[in-house]
């Protein structure tokens, strides 16, 4: 499932807040904590612990991130915990209004659990997918203050 949005903020700061593990906790209302295997630098290969709560449920799961192009896409796939699972950011250029950059995003979770029935997904997917555009809106708070605070 898929949900996008648009900010009223450059790519370039969209990009380094939401493709940022370490600021997931700002705007994703289920991460509970974030932890590197390593160095925490974002590149191909990293491997990060996260803990999230969904459905009233602790998830505990290791994504490894599969894909960067910097500003343009972040791809990150987990196969152990609850269900295998493929997490996938994507930032473009929106047309400007009033002189000001506009970015769009798109934040895709692909996978589900083995065993769910058709029904439990049906609720997992729209109880999913209700987290998602959440989180974005949350984020569109974050990058404001970014924004607020850049100013002088």
């Amino acid at each position: 499932m898929t949900v996008a949005t648009i900010f009223d903020a450059p790519r370039s700061l969209v990009a380094a807040v939401a493709g940022d593990p370490d600021q997931a906790m700002r705007w994703s209302a289920n991460i509970r904590s974030v932890r590197w295997e390593g160095a925490p630098v974002v590149q191909e290969g990293a491997r990060l612990d996260f803990v999230t709560r969904f459905l009233g449920r602790c998830l505990a799961y290791t994504y490894e991130i599969v894909d960067l192009v910097p500003d343009e896409r972040l791809v990150m796939r987990t196969d152990d915990g609850p269900f295998p699972v493929e997490t996938t950011y994507t930032w473009w250029d929106e047309k400007e209004v009033d002189g000001s950059p506009r970015t769009g995003m798109s934040l895709r979770n692909a996978g589900r659990p083995k065993a769910m029935t058709t029904l439990a997904s049906g609720a997992v997917t729209l109880g999913m997918k209700r987290a998602m555009r959440r989180d974005l809106e949350r984020l569109r708070l974050v990058l404001r203050e970014e924004q607020d605070t850049d100013r002088p």
